[in-house]
């Protein structure tokens, strides 16, 4: 069998790019190989690497790939309407994500703007809320969410709850809030 003709499944299982890609991340991977994942399959003739390959030195790589047609992807041979319309619609996210504007977010100035931030939201509630917002360096809010829902007047959160979602946005700082429904404030 030559090398030209191997298919994914003659590859051993550690170096298949889905294998690879949860072993070792999406960095680990070519651009060829991130394509062969969005394309999932080959033709009879040609390895899912192979169509992912030629994919790319059609276009000349992801330069030219971002801007192709539906109708230029689907005149290559092996890339129907479901292939192409999978790739331009990962481009599409990618684009999307590379635009997104970080310039509107809400600014945390003082306690009163944390409280007027999630007031309108909290003030009628009838359970103990929870809330945190999750700050950048320049304060702005990147991530609210209710960590915990108590009962009529009281709200148990443990911390592990709060630091995991900071972890996770890699926040800069916290800010936690709690209703008080019953209208007394201990």
């Amino acid at each position: 069998m030559s090398t030209n003709s191997l298919m994914i499944r003659d590859f051993p299982q550690d170096e298949r790019p889905r294998e690879r890609f949860v072993k070792h991340g999406p960095q680990s991977l070519s651009n060829h190989e991130l394509i062969a994942i969005l394309l999932r399959t080959g033709t009879k003739d040609e390895s899912v690497l192979q169509l992912s390959n030629r994919l790319l030195t059609h276009f000349e790589g992801l330069r030219l790939l971002k801007a192709a047609t539906l109708e230029e992807m689907t005149e290559i041979k092996g890339i129907g309407s479901a292939k192409a319309i999978q790739i331009l619609a990962a481009v599409e996210i990618g684009r999307r994500i590379a635009n997104l504007n970080y310039t509107d977010r809400y600014v945390i100035r003082s306690p009163e703007d944390g409280a007027k931030y999630v007031m309108n939201d909290m003030r009628f509630l009838t359970q103990e809320h929870f809330v945190c917002l999750f700050l950048n360096t320049k304060n702005q809010v990147i991530h609210k969410q209710t960590v915990f829902i108590g009962s009529l007047n009281a709200s148990i959160v443990h911390p592990r709850e709060v630091f995991r979602e900071a972890l996770k946005r890699s926040a800069a700082s916290i800010i936690a809030l709690h209703n008080h429904p019953s209208g007394v404030r201990l």
